[in-house]
């Protein structure tokens, strides 16, 4: 089968298109035929040697760890699963090795879900990583009917999945980003609050009594500044910097693959609550371009890679 692999860590440069044998799976895992691939920062952060000590890496590694395809073969104990279903995952493995960017790949159920029924395959891929992180980043910050939120980098690939979670929950949402993306973060529910100088003061006006829950999906210099905002009890949670435990004992935390948590956005998409926006997708031979794309910055929305 065609995959996408790297020999040695270093930039796009090291991408190729290689031919791999069919994977093999055990027990409480399945095969899929790839459809599309949601890229994440973390694959290239993986791919740069930037994770080394963190998780371990087999070389050659086909990267990528969202997916969306096809059952072709469950596995012995699969029994949510069987051939033709159709699928997304969160498909993190304890190694990384046998990613999703590959005409087929093997997925731990535990890591998988039906797909939504009503989007593509290309917009289900853009989901798991980004879908599952602001989904369980909120829920451990206690997020929930009346809280008043306020959601750094909310028109970032997690982001913006953390405002429609949080408007769904029945939350008031305030959410950062640039200017340029006023609107784009005003439709997907929050109220906006430009970058730069003066934004703590902007935030505390339009909560004056301060927010339950500050939640930073966007890293940087997000934080500083942020204990003024903060409603008695308040909770500061972050996938980027560990001062939210340290500095706010709050809570520092990254993602876990769930299969219950996946099912749940499936029906949160199904129903009409969450909009899934794709900036570009690439076909498995452009992967390389994909990522130097998503490296560049700026990216609306999720790059996606198509398996035919």
């Amino acid at each position: 089968m065609k995959a996408i692999t790297y020999s040695t860590f270093g930039s796009a440069d090291v991408l190729q298109l290689t031919d791999l044998p069919e994977p093999h799976i055990g027990p409480d895992s399945m095969v899929v035929e790839v459809r599309a691939v949601g890229l994440n920062p973390v694959d290239y952060k993986i791919r740069e040697g930037y994770l080394e000590g963190l998780i371990d890496i087999n070389l050659p590694a086909v990267p990528g760890w969202d997916v969306s395809g096809v059952v072709v073969k469950p596995g012995l104990d699969t029994p949510e699963f069987k051939e033709g279903d159709e699928v997304f995952a969160y498909a993190r493995k304890d190694i990384v090795a046998g990613g999703t960017l590959a005409e087929r790949v093997a997925v731990p159920a535990r890591t998988a879900a039906h797909k939504p029924r009503t989007v593509s395959h290309e917009l289900a891929a853009a989901v798991p990583l980004a879908g599952l992180t602001a989904l369980q980043m909120l829920r451990r910050a206690g997020v929930g009917e009346g809280s008043r939120v306020l959601i750094h980098g909310a028109s970032g690939g997690v982001g913006s999945f953390g405002v429609q979670i949080a408007k769904a929950w029945g939350a008031h949402v305030v959410g950062t980003a640039s200017a340029r993306n006023h609107t784009y973060v005003c439709d997907l529910g929050a109220e906006h609050i430009e970058y730069g100088d003066g934004l703590i003061e902007r935030a505390a006006e339009m909560m004056p009594h301060g927010y339950d829950a500050i939640v930073d999906f966007a890293g940087g210099e997000s934080l500083e500044g942020n204990e003024a905002l903060l409603a008695p009890e308040g909770v500061v949670a972050s996938i980027a910097d560990a001062r939210a435990a340290t500095d706010f004992d709050g809570i520092y935390g990254w993602v876990r693959p769930d299969s219950a948590d996946l099912t749940e956005l499936a029906r949160m998409i199904d129903a009409g609550d969450l909009r899934i926006e794709v900036a570009r997708t690439y076909p498995l031979a452009e992967a390389a371009d994909a990522y130097r794309e998503l490296e560049g910055g700026h990216v609306r929305g999720k790059i996606v890679v198509t398996v035919s």
